[in-house]
């Protein structure tokens, strides 16, 4: 699950000129496997609600309580299957990074591992119950990400010393590179590490090219695939780091196939609009 505010895939906020990043916010949430719901409903400024806190968004909320993220779900998922998402996730991190990385010279853009270790427990409607290993970070910034990126993958994975690795690659518009590999121990502590040649992954069913870190020598593959968009990809990915056979969550993000106007009508079919909130 993501909380926007000026919520960065939802066609409504690129359509207003991205004046107003509070008349756009949202809670979303996807559910997995058969059955799986996507919720992703782009609320106006009278739905959003904040305190040091807690984050508010309509009908769903998150707040810090004695040091856990509570998170209270009530949304409607998008076609085709629409119906209600209720319920409440809990994260537990093992500990809390103070890591802020720039993912632009210019830090017009930043990411923040709040938690890249924690424990998670899930209870949502359609049989979504399970605890397991989780994590908690975030993206910042002050322009529009397809404006200063081209495409980007990123990547956490658990390891046995009971921390995360991470790595964030990305190709910028203005040709330049970023490539960081973060290593966080179980006690927060993390320090940048060099990371593993780029290996490449096969493409999406939508034709997105992805690739991730591994030792040499070694091939990754994916394990699941968890949401397949004509822009976006999220899945299990199995590679090798330092010897050591890992598996965790791989994202690719395609800016140049979300600048399309044609990819942003078709993503208003599963991004409704409400700007109205009692």
């Amino acid at each position: 699950m993501i909380g926007f505010i000026g919520s960065v895939f939802s066609p409504w906020y690129a359509w207003s000129g991205r004046r107003d990043p509070a008349n756009h916010c949202c809670i979303n949430v996807v559910t997995y496997g058969p059955g799986g719901r996507f919720t992703m409903t782009d609320r106006g400024r009278d739905a959003l609600r904040q305190t040091r806190d807690a984050l508010h968004v309509g009908p769903s909320r998150m707040a810090w309580r004695n040091g856990t993220l509570v998170i209270d779900v009530d949304e409607i998922s998008a076609l085709p299957r629409i119906s209600r998402v209720h319920g409440q996730i809990r994260l537990i991190p093992t500990a809390v990074t103070d890591v802020e990385a720039l993912l632009t010279p210019d830090a017009s853009h930043l990411w923040r591992p709040f938690a890249p270790s924690a424990r998670i427990e899930v209870d949502l409607t359609q049989g979504c119950s399970w605890t397991g290993h989780g994590y908690f970070d975030a993206n910042f910034g002050t322009s529009a990400l397809e404006a200063d990126f081209r495409r980007w993958t990123w990547g956490r994975f658990p390891r046995s010393h009971g921390g995360a690795t991470c790595f964030y690659d990305a190709l910028r518009r203005d040709g330049s590179t970023l490539a960081l590999g973060l290593d966080v121990a179980a006690d927060g502590t993390a320090e940048v590490c060099e990371p593993p040649p780029l290996a490449p992954l096969g493409r999406t069913l939508w034709g997105i090219s992805r690739e991730t870190r591994c030792d040499p020598g070694r091939t990754p593959r994916q394990t699941m695939a968890l949401l397949d968009a004509p822009f976006y990809s999220r899945s299990v990915v199995q590679t090798r780091i330092d010897g050591e056979t890992v598996q965790g969550v791989h994202e690719a993000l395609d800016l140049a196939r979300f600048r399309s106007p044609i990819v942003k009508a078709m993503l208003a079919v599963r991004v409704p609009r409400r700007a109205r909130w009692p």
